[in-house]
């Protein structure tokens, strides 16, 4: 559990270290405390709960520079970050984005028998007309961060506090929804962690620990096989 600025402080020196060439590609894996998170398109109407609402649930709100609107994040949301130099891997980012996306399409198909799909008005993994998956990407001299928000044992009510990257006719699910059970994090960490180095041909060469004086959060480096 990583309060967001901390995450996005972290993040900011991973993509440093990584277009000086000191670290491989990186992977965060963690969750957040209650935070909405508003993209470079998104406005102050996005927010639907009241101040007081947010407060007494002890969420923030942040502004930050990834594309798109408004997205919540919270416990029982695994949330990853993943730090690419593109000029070294994949080189597109449509085809990053792709592939993030057939990650938790493979995710939920081979471990939890879940038929999930891509949209082709929306970004992000959909179960039928509700999104398990949002995706937020920003680039800063062709390396990525930020990525993904998987709903795994998220509370679904705190959606309502906002316009989820501006749309309104379409819900939100969870794995806990779909399953009628939590999901074990940990379990879905590795999966999620496994199938990602799969789809981008990545080696896993560090786990578990943490990667910066500055703050440790648990993350894996990946090599290119």
């Amino acid at each position: 559990m990583v309060p967001y600025g901390e995450a996005l402080a972290l993040q900011h020196e991973l993509v440093s270290k990584r277009q000086q060439g000191n670290i491989p590609d990186t992977l965060l894996l963690l969750e957040h405390p209650p935070v909405i998170t508003l993209g470079r398109s998104a406005d102050e109407g996005d927010v639907l709960a009241p101040p007081e609402v947010l407060h007494k649930a002890g969420a923030t709100i942040e502004r930050i520079e990834r594309g798109g609107e408004a997205t919540y994040h919270g416990p029982g949301q695994l949330v990853g970050y993943l730090i690419v130099d593109l000029r070294q891997h994949l080189r597109s980012l449509k085809l990053y984005v792709h592939l993030l996306e057939e990650v938790f399409i493979l995710l939920l198909d081979r471990h939890y028998a879940i038929q999930a799909h891509r949209d082709p008005l929306h970004r992000g993994v959909w179960v039928g007309n509700e999104k398990i998956t949002a995706l937020g990407v920003a680039l800063r001299q062709r390396v990525t961060f930020h990525g993904f928000a998987c709903n795994v044992n998220t509370d679904l009510s705190h959606f309502s506090w906002i316009i989820p990257c501006g749309i309104t006719d379409r819900g939100q699910t969870s794995l806990q929804k779909l399953r009628g059970a939590p999901a074990d994090m940990d379990n879905v960490k590795d999966e999620v962690s496994h199938i990602l180095a799969e789809i981008f041909g990545f080696e896993r060469v560090l786990g578990g620990g943490p990667l910066c004086g500055s703050g440790a959060a648990p993350g894996s480096g990946m090599e290119h096989r």
